[in-house]
């Protein structure tokens, strides 16, 4: 058994840490008040409609060259205003952040508090000026020819009288269903001709949306949930756009969408190059195989308890451009192909 006075300082250690995790939590919860109540006094009637805001989300120092890459491809689209890079990994040093230069013009960094994915959906009036917001991981790139489909997409599903909120724009869909013989709800992959989520790998939503998901009061519990699991953000958005819009989401297909974080890639590069520095052992949309889908499964049903209803709506078909070219490249063979694609 230690010494008196060894005791005593480890009992004074353990006070004041447990005070310091007190404080953090608190300044976290302090962040999201200020940021919803700088977001309750934006005048809607401002924002662009004509252009896109980006936000990214980073947290892994391996894949900040890839992140930079990405971002200034952002930057460099005539109709993206602005992009804003949201920095979760409180513990890198702002000196790496700034190693090689930094992140390209137009492109404004961010620090989260936490890495709570939650933070990913933060009103963000003095960053975000249009009405749309594209929210997208750190290892998806659409191409300019996507990325302008997938906005006027959203912009057409706003024109729609119907729906006081238009639905979620993306790219990767998914699908949810009722397990019978577990009395559950499942997250399956979208199943044929139908689904009812899109990821946040890239998808483009009303600026109102995150205002809505971030400050509810109703939605407090689940968005404990997110942080607990450390996972689920992107299905409780669609819980939140499906309930507004009434609505499923749209899937579009358009141009190619550079996809680092596949796990169907043939490669898992450890540099830090064009293939992305090790994609699969650090991506943010990595599947992390039969878990990850229980654990999603279990979220739909824990957020389908927690409001006392179930939003979700199925969507069918998909809106696709005329000259719409190959979706989800991986690399194969050294070759960039679908990644579906069988060899």
């Amino acid at each position: 058994m230690p010494p008196r006075r060894s005791r005593h300082f480890l009992r004074v250690l353990f006070l004041l840490l447990v005070s310091l995790a007190g404080a953090g939590v608190a300044h976290g919860g302090a962040v999201e008040d200020a940021a919803c109540a700088a977001a309750n006094r934006t005048d809607a009637a401002t924002l662009r409609p004509d252009r896109l805001t980006m936000l990214l989300s980073g947290y892994s120092e391996r894949r900040l060259p890839l992140l930079r890459a990405i971002a200034g491809a952002y930057a460099a689209h005539p109709l993206v205003l602005s992009v804003v890079v949201l920095w979760c990994n409180p513990s890198t040093p702002g000196r790496v952040l700034l190693r090689g230069g930094g992140f390209p013009p137009r492109v404004t960094v961010r620090r989260a508090v936490s890495a709570s994915l939650n933070s990913r959906f933060l009103p963000r009036p003095s960053d975000i000026r249009t009405a749309a917001v594209a929210v997208a991981d750190d290892d998806v790139l659409p191409d300019a020819a996507a990325l302008s489909f997938a906005f006027a997409a959203w912009q057409q599903q706003q024109q729609q009288p119907a729906a006081a909120a238009g639905p979620l724009v993306g790219f990767f869909p998914r699908s949810h269903h009722l397990d019978l013989a577990r009395g559950r709800w499942a997250y399956t992959a979208a199943q044929p001709g139908r689904y009812s989520m899109v990821l946040t790998k890239f998808m483009v939503l009303g600026a109102d949306l995150l205002y809505r998901y971030s400050c509810s009061p109703e939605l407090a519990a689940a968005r404990a949930v997110v942080d607990r699991e450390r996972n689920c953000e992107d299905i409780l958005m669609n819980f939140v756009a499906a309930e507004e819009s009434g609505a499923g989401p749209v899937l579009v297909e358009a141009g190619g969408i550079r996809d680092w974080g596949d796990p169907r890639n043939d490669v898992n590069v450890g540099g830090a190059g064009e293939d992305g520095g090790g994609m699969k052992d650090v991506g943010l949309s990595a599947t992390g195989g039969l878990g990850h889908w229980e654990k999603r499964g279990a979220c739909i049903t824990e957020f389908h308890r927690l409001l006392g209803r179930m939003p979700l709506r199925y969507s069918y078909g998909k809106l696709v451009e005329a000259a719409a070219g190959e979706q989800g490249l991986c690399s194969k063979g050294g070759r960039l192909v679908r990644c579906d694609q069988q060899e």
